[in-house]
């Protein structure tokens, strides 16, 4: 609420303002794109190299750069944080603006935040934002001990607001475009944080520290050569904004379709199905005939598919959601079933299956994430792209599956040095379009 506040409120005062999410998350970035008007981009170091997560910062960063954590500041996977939110605030050399939940605590806080600021001396914060202050006695006393043990500055004050709240689902926050009052919430959210916050001293606190080395904005400039089909709607959102841009970056014209209510796009070279929530949309998914088998007819022919978690279980034969069946595409010969609880949480390592070519990498360890309460069960061993070594995937040992010039996983990948999956989707687009003039030629 106080990140997405934050964005919303510099728009208002037509500050350049630009987000960006630490980690691997898809949820959050869509709010924060929802209340700045421009795209989030990810920080991730598990899933990007130090030199491509400093590149994608130094393209995008803008008058007033936003990082939102994940976690607490100094939470990652490393012992050592190297990979943690106070890590990245190191590396960007930007502030730290700490927001304390202060339910159920007054002094105390005192005692957490030099405990947190003393963690890593080498920090530098801007500032402190209390949240969820029960009452007017509740602020004042710890505004009292943050004055007498503390050296930071108390920046805001924010009382706890239950329409604030958004709803938490099985995967996290509903997402913005699922939201049915998104940019109503995010005004609410702004206009709390101009009540109860000095704006002026943050933003101008932000912007004396914006990294001076930062380049120009790339301005693409291309003409099409490949068209690819986006599957992007309610049911279907998780993309990396970077990764489509480097699509259109080299020339591939990107097309949306909804699978809940469109047709298949005709002429299409491949098509994109993200991960999102097609289980909280079957019947929609299940009644629109005409692009399920759009879909599967094309696949059949050989169009090439790229498709991530909810995308694989949209290819599937059906989900079943609380006993109730629902018909998918039917490309892959497995049927969903969703669990009361995570199949598979969190950072992926995964190693190309020897059974298959490997693709051009860097390395044959493959970093991903994975987020899903399904699990498929096939009605006859399928090809598999991936094997796993941390996580989950399809069954614990395997990831992707592979049937006609369809990739479907269960990980989420990013284009990097080590995962440069887009160069494996447009060389797999190319050889079908090749294999296809072939066959032209020989009838």
């Amino acid at each position: 609420m106080v990140s997405m506040g934050l964005a919303r409120a510099a728009t208002r005062r037509s500050l350049g303002v630009q987000t960006f999410k630490k980690g691997p998350d898809y949820i959050d970035p869509l709010w924060l794109k929802a209340a700045s008007y421009n795209p989030c981009y990810n920080l991730d170091p598990y899933i990007q190299s130090n030199e491509e997560l400093l590149g994608v910062y130094r393209q995008h960063a803008n008058d007033v750069v936003l990082v939102e954590g994940t976690m607490g500041l100094h939470d990652g996977l490393a012992v050592d944080g190297s990979d943690s939110n106070a890590a990245i605030a190191k590396r960007l050399g930007l502030p730290v603006l700490l927001v304390i939940d202060c339910r159920g605590m007054h002094r105390t806080i005192a005692s957490l935040v030099n405990g947190i600021m003393q963690f890593d001396p080498e920090l530098n914060f801007s500032g402190l934002i209390l949240n969820r202050i029960r009452s007017a006695r509740h602020g004042s006393k710890i505004e009292r001990a943050i004055e007498a043990y503390c050296d930071v500055s108390v920046m805001g004050v924010i009382p706890e607001q239950p329409q604030l709240r958004i709803e938490e689902r099985e995967l996290g926050l509903v997402p913005a475009p699922d939201h049915p009052a998104a940019n109503t919430y995010l005004d609410c959210a702004a206009d709390m944080l101009e009540a109860s916050c000095d704006l002026d001293a943050l933003y101008a606190d932000n912007i004396s520290y914006r990294n001076n080395s930062i380049a120009d904005k790339v301005v693409i400039e291309s003409s099409s050569t490949l068209t690819i089909g986006v599957a992007k709607d309610e049911a279907f959102h998780f993309y990396y904004e970077d990764d489509l841009e480097e699509l259109q970056s080299r020339g591939v014209r990107l097309v949306p379709f909804s699978p809940l209510r469109d047709p298949l796009p005709t002429e299409l070279d491949g098509v994109l199905i993200g991960g999102g929530f097609p289980e909280r949309h079957a019947a929609a998914l299940s009644q629109n005939q005409v692009c399920r088998e759009g879909l599967a007819n094309a696949i059949a022919n050989g169009l090439p598919v790229r498709a991530e978690c909810g995308g694989l279980m949209y290819l599937s034969q059906s989900i079943e959601i609380d006993n109730v069946v629902w018909t998918m595409v039917g490309a892959i010969t497995g049927a969903v079933t969703m669990q009361a609880s995570p199949q598979g949480r969190g950072y992926m390592k995964l190693t190309f299956d020897p059974s298959r070519p490997s693709a051009k990498t860097s390395s044959n360890t493959l970093p991903a994430h994975e987020f899903h309460h399904s699990k498929i069960t096939f009605d006859t061993e399928p090809e598999y792209a991936y094997q796993v070594e941390r996580g989950h995937g399809l069954d614990g040992m395997h990831d992707g599956v592979c049937v006609h010039n369809v990739v479907a996983s269960y990980a989420h990948f990013r284009h990097t040095a080590a995962t440069p999956w887009i160069d494996w989707f447009l060389d797999s687009i190319l050889q079908a379009k090749q294999g296809h003039h072939k066959k032209a030629n020989h009838v």
